[in-house]
This record gives C-alpha cells, structure tokens and sequence, in this order.
C-alpha cells in the first residue's frame, strides 16, 4: 500500500477512491494522506472533498492494514464506496506536529538515557526519561537542544531488517513502544549524515526535512513521574 503521509510528508492533498467504510463510521480512502494516530503522533485532520460536498475529519485511526481510516468531526452523510474524493489536510496542525516529532527525537539526543514514553503535540511535547535524579542546568540542555536545531542537519529515512534491528538493540530508545513486528522492513529516521549523524532510530512518524525548520524550542517543566521516571516538556517558540 502506498502510504503518502511516509512517501511525502509536505503533500497537503491529494485525491483518493472511498475504499470501505467501517462500522463505527469511520472511511478508508485510498492511498492514504492522513497520519493515523501512532507512536505518540496525534492523527491528522481536515476536510476530504466530493461531488461538492465537504466532510469534515476530526482525526484519522490505523486500519488492520495499515491504512488510515477517517473519522468524522461530526456524524454526516459520507462519500459512498468508489466514490473519487480530494484529501485536505490541517496543513498547519501537521506541520506542527512534523516539527515538534523531530525535536522530541533531537531531546532524546541531549538527553542520552531510556525512553519510557512520549507524546507528540501541536507546538508542544514530552518525554518521560528513565532518570533517577533531575537533571541539574536545564538551561544548558535547552542551549544544546536549540545547538542541534541550529545546525540545519538533514532529516532522512532509511529501512532495515527486523535481523538487522535484533542485532543492534541500542537503536530502540523507547522502552514503552517497541517497533511494530511486521512482515515488512523497519523504518529509520535518521538525524544528520557520516560524522554529523546524531540519531537513528525507528519511528514511523512524520519529521521535518531539517532540523533548523523546527525553530526555537524552550524546555518547561521538568516534572517527577515516579521513583526514576522524569518527564520533561518542550514547546515551540511560537
């Protein structure tokens, strides 16, 4: 299946065939331009076209297949099975949670230690760190953290083996959220190239091109979660 949300994560619309609908009233379109809901990623929202009619997406959910199924912001009339439609995005809501995923994964970089779980925002995020203490200069992480961001390096994919993943355990940060066992590769979002590489590791989320489209992030509150678990909030400079 040809997912456009991974193929180009820029593209704000595009056209698509009601595939099904499901029984809690949710429609698959395919191909899919919709992020479903994953990894701590909200799912998009929007708006899909036809015959001039207009159906309003509140969100969109993972379908067995891995597809996107779109759930309506309101229970309306739907585009009938076949039907050609025009997917719209929230372009702007996408674009920050594009940006806010790569920074999440540039924290994960200042703050070298296990992830046990994260959540992805518009313009805001969070990481939980397996962390016994708190961290002690969280304006020296905030100046390292923007450091990367300044550096412009370029965000890429790359796929892999689940062998290949077996064999190099480090890869996985999170501790919450394992990758996915499919029949299929595994995808890499990698974070700068040869000598400036400074992350890899499997994610199936939306990221930016470049880490200087992220712009200024400030870290807030750094908050005790548990006896070793701290998390800690970052937002945009909006």
């Amino acid at each position: 299946m040809t997912l456009l949300y991974r193929e180009d994560p820029y593209q704000r619309e595009a056209r698509g065939v009601v595939r099904d609908h499901t029984p809690e009233g949710g429609v698959i379109v395919d191909p899919p331009l919709f992020y479903p809901t994953g990894g701590g990623q909200p799912g998009d929202s929007g708006r899909i076209e036809w015959d001039r009619r207009v159906l309003s997406i509140a969100t969109a959910v993972k379908s067995d297949d891995g597809g996107s199924i779109l759930v309506p912001a309101e229970p309306t009339a739907m585009p009938p099975k076949g039907a050609h439609v025009v997917q719209v995005l929230d372009w702007e809501r996408r674009h920050l949670h594009m940006r806010m995923h790569t920074a999440l994964h540039l924290l994960s970089v200042v703050i070298p230690l296990p992830v046990t779980g994260g959540q992805v925002g518009a313009g805001i995020g969070r990481l939980d760190f397996d962390m016994p203490e708190m961290p002690g200069d969280k304006d020296a992480l905030e100046r390292a953290l923007n450091d990367l961001v300044d550096r412009d390096l370029p965000v890429t994919d790359d796929w892999i083996d689940h062998e290949t993943l077996d064999a190099n355990p480090a890869l996985v940060k999170t501790l919450s959220v394992r990758p996915p066992r499919t029949r299929g590769p595994v995808r890499l979002i990698r974070i700068g190239q040869g000598a400036s590489q400074v992350d890899l590791q499997p994610c199936g989320g939306t990221h930016v091109a470049r880490t200087g489209e992220i712009g200024t992030l400030v870290i807030g509150k750094i908050e005790n979660k548990g006896k070793q678990n701290r998390r800690v909030n970052i937002s945009l400079d909006l």
